[in-house]
């Protein structure tokens, strides 16, 4: 469809978005506005920004990390947003817009299969948006904005949508259109390993963030390929997770008043009939809906869709606390930019395992 250099393209326009998702990811979760104000503002001065302090990766690097109206530190997050947002952008590109078409033998016959999908080209650019913006939030944060989560899930059906007017077979899976089949499967699992954790640890073993950020990765990748991005992420949260827990054993330090805190502090998981609840709430969307039905929200889950807890810039964590959120939006990453290689490795173990038995 493209010329394969124009991957570059798809780099400077993802890094321009990136620009964008540093707003998201510093004003959601402190309950401001992405439209208002318009403009951009350094958070230490308050300065209004300009083209000089917003060009991509440029401006970061030619300012020296810092504010070019009071010289004030600017985190390097704002860089590496911009970089990695628009590496995703230039290897989906090139995937799905600019990648050269294969010759294929169908018997006897030559032909031609077409790579180019601006479709899912879209769909796949905006939904990895949507994922770095939830592995920064998350991460610096601990929460997943509803609104990045319900994002994934409209981009979902949208995609789906169009590919249904276009009559691909890939729209529908048992009859079910795949993005909905996707999100409920996300759902299902996520919600799934929450209960289990509930019933035989006594302990909130997912958060409500994950359970919905499942439901928009499988509204994108489908069934299939979200079930092996979550085996993805449950490899990558158990590999990563231990070796976090071990550095933080070895260079945790306690002072007698976090101690004395910490035993203070009586645990309460959540219900099961709450659990529940908002299980039924997730499949039905009303967490979604409730972003513009603020009452409807309220009704079910019993909170204020836009509340906003007082954020600390550097929060303390318990040593094996550690946000799943991050390795779910890997996992789906690694099924977008590699689904030709995971779906063969999938389909080799299954035969291998059919022969087997």
């Amino acid at each position: 469809m493209f010329p394969e250099w124009t991957w570059i393209i798809g780099f400077w326009i993802g890094a321009a978005v990136g620009s964008f998702l540093n707003v998201v990811i510093y004003r959601l979760p402190r309950g401001l506005s992405i439209y208002k104000p318009a403009h951009s503002f350094c958070p230490n001065c308050k300065a209004q920004l300009t083209t000089l302090d917003l060009f991509p990766l440029l401006s970061w690097l030619f300012l020296g990390g810092k504010c070019r109206h009071c010289k004030a530190k600017v985190s390097s997050r704002y860089f590496w947003v911009e970089l990695i947002n628009g590496a995703l952008w230039a290897v989906i590109w090139y995937q799905q817009l600019a990648a050269p078409d294969v010759l294929k033998f169908t018997g006897n016959e030559l032909h031609v299969v077409i790579s180019a999908d601006p479709v899912r080209a879209v769909a796949y650019m905006l939904f990895a948006s949507a994922l770095v913006a939830a592995i920064f939030t998350d991460l610096a944060h601990y929460i997943i904005p509803d609104q990045i989560n319900a994002f994934m899930l409209v981009v979902g059906l949208v995609m789906n949508g169009v590919m249904i007017a276009q009559h691909r077979a890939e729209a529908w899976t048992m009859g079910v259109p795949s993005a909905v089949a996707g999100a409920l499967v996300g759902v299902v699992v996520l919600w799934g390993i929450a209960f289990l954790g509930r019933l035989f640890f006594r302990k909130d073993a997912m958060g409500h963030g994950d359970i919905k950020m499942a439901r928009g990765i499988g509204a994108v990748l489908f069934p299939f390929l979200s079930l092996v991005s979550f085996g993805l992420a449950i490899v990558l949260g158990a590999l990563i997770g231990i070796a976090i827990v071990l550095l933080r054993m070895l260079g945790k330090v306690k002072d007698s008043e976090d101690e004395e805190g910490a035993e203070g502090e009586e645990y309460e998981p959540e219900s099961f009939g709450s659990l529940a609840q908002s299980g039924l709430g997730y499949v039905l969307c009303i967490d979604v809906i409730g972003l513009a039905a603020p009452r409807m929200y309220e009704a079910w889950f019993k909170e204020n869709p836009y509340a906003v807890e007082e954020l600390e810039e550097e929060p303390r964590v318990e040593l094996t606390m550690i946000p799943f959120g991050p390795y779910l939006a890997a996992g789906a990453l690694a099924a977008v930019l590699f689904a030709p290689q995971l779906t063969g490795l999938v389909n080799s173990y299954t035969q291998w395992v059919y022969r087997a038995a």
